[in-house]
C-alpha cells in the first residue's frame, strides 16, 4: 500500500489555504517527498506523519516554487532525531542549487547524498519503492517521476507440500532462491503463482504535454499532473510558460491509459477548482482536483 498526501497544490507563490507544490509519499514506515515548495514543513506538521522517516526527496526542477522549502524541512528532520542518510534526487544542475540552500542549514546530524539524474534512469527509494524518470518540457532541466511498489508472486503452499520439500526451505523459495535437497533442485517457479500487478503512480509537473510523458505514465494507477490553467483561452500563456491546461493534463491520462488523474500545481489566479475538474473530466472522467492535505491511498488490486 502507498499513501500520498498532496501537501501543497499551488504554483508560483503560496496562497491563503494553498501551499506551494509538494507531495509526501508513505510506503511502510518510510517517507519520500516530491518537490519542496516554500513552507512545506507547515502542512506536513499538520498532517502528523512525522519527519524522522524522511529517506529521500525527489525534485522535478530547480525553480523557486519547488525548492525553497528545503532548509526548513532539513531543520525539522534534524530536530526529529534522524541520523540515517537522506538522499536527494533531481535533474542536472541540482547540486549547485542544493549546496546554496544548505548554507543556511550546514550542520545536520545526518549525511545528505545528492544524485543528479539523466532521463531514463531508474533508482531505488525507501519503502521497497522503485523509481524512474524522464525529461519534461519546461525550458530548464526538469524531470517527471514514476514510482512503483512491486508485488510478490503468490506462494502456493499446496504445491510446496506436493513437492516433498521440508517446510524449513519454503521461505527461501518464497524469496526467489532455488533450493538443493536430496539431490534435487527446487526452483521458485515450482511453488509460486504467476506475476502479479504492483502499484504505480506518476508525478508530472511544469511541462508541456509530450508523447514521451504519456508513454512514461503508461497504465499507472494514478497520474498526478499539473493543471496550471483551466481556461482554454489561456493556451497561449500555457505555451509561453511551458505549462499545461487542465484538458491537456487529461489528454496525457487518456494517452497513458492511466486509471485515475489528480490535478495539482494551480495558478494563483485559480480560486474555484471546479472549473479545472470540469475541463479535465470532459476528456478523462476519473479526475479530481487536489486540495491541500488530500490523501490518496493506492492498494494492490484484489487477487
Amino acid at each position: 500500500m502507498i499513501d500520498i498526501c498532496m501537501l501543497g497544490t499551488c504554483g508560483m507563490m503560496p496562497m491563503p489555504g494553498r501551499w506551494l507544490s509538494c507531495a509526501l509519499v508513505r510506503s511502510g514506515s518510510s517517507l519520500i517527498l516530491l518537490d519542496c515548495g516554500e513552507g512545506t514543513q507547515v502542512p506536513w506538521k499538520a498532517l502528523g506523519w512525522g519527519f524522522r522517516q524522511l529517506g529521500a526527496i525527489c525534485f522535478t526542477h530547480m525553480h523557486a516554487d519547488h525548492v525553497l522549502g528545503l532548509p526548513g524541512v532539513l531543520f525539522m528532520v534534524a530536530h526529529a532525531g534522524r541520523t540515517e542518510p537522506l538522499h536527494i534526487y533531481g535533474p542536472r544542475g541540482m547540486s549547485y542549487i542544493i549546496e546554496g540552500l544548505r548554507r543556511v542549514a550546514p550542520d545536520l546530524p545526518f549525511p545528505v547524498h545528492m544524485h543528479e539524474l539523466r532521463s531514463g534512469e531508474q533508482f531505488a527509494l525507501p519503502g521497497n519503492l522503485r523509481a524512474s524518470c524522464v525529461s519534461a518540457a519546461h525550458g530548464v532541466p526538469c524531470l517527471a517521476y514514476r514510482i512503483e511498489l512491486p508485488r510478490n508472486r503468490e506462494f502456493l503452499p499446496e504445491q510446496a507440500k506436493a513437492s516433498g520439500l521440508p517446510v524449513q526451505f519454503w521461505s527461501r523459495l518464497q524469496h526467489g532462491q532455488s533450493v538443493e535437497f536430496n539431490g534435487q533442485t527446487f526452483t521458485p517457479d515450482s511453488v509460486l503463482g504467476p506475476p502479479r500487478r504492483g502499484i504505480s503512480f506518476a508525478f508530472i509537473t511544469d511541462t508541456r504535454p509530450t508523447r514521451q510523458l504519456a508513454e512514461f505514465a503508461n497504465d499507472v494507477d494514478l497520474l498526478i499532473c499539473e493543471s496550471m490553467y483551466d481556461d482554454p483561452a489561456d493556451l497561449p500563456l500555457a505555451k509561453a510558460n511551458a505549462h499545461m491546461l487542465a484538458a491537456e493534463s487529461a489528454g496525457i491520462a487518456v494517452a497513458a491509459g492511466a486509471h485515475s488523474l489528480i490535478l495539482t500545481h494551480f495558478s494563483p489566479k485559480i480560486y474555484d477548482l471546479s472549473y479545472a475538474e470540469k475541463a479535465a473530466r470532459s476528456v478523462f472522467a476519473n479526475t479530481r482536483a487536489a486540495r491541500d492535505g488530500m490523501v490518496i491511498t493506492l492498494d494492490y488490486p484484489a487477487g
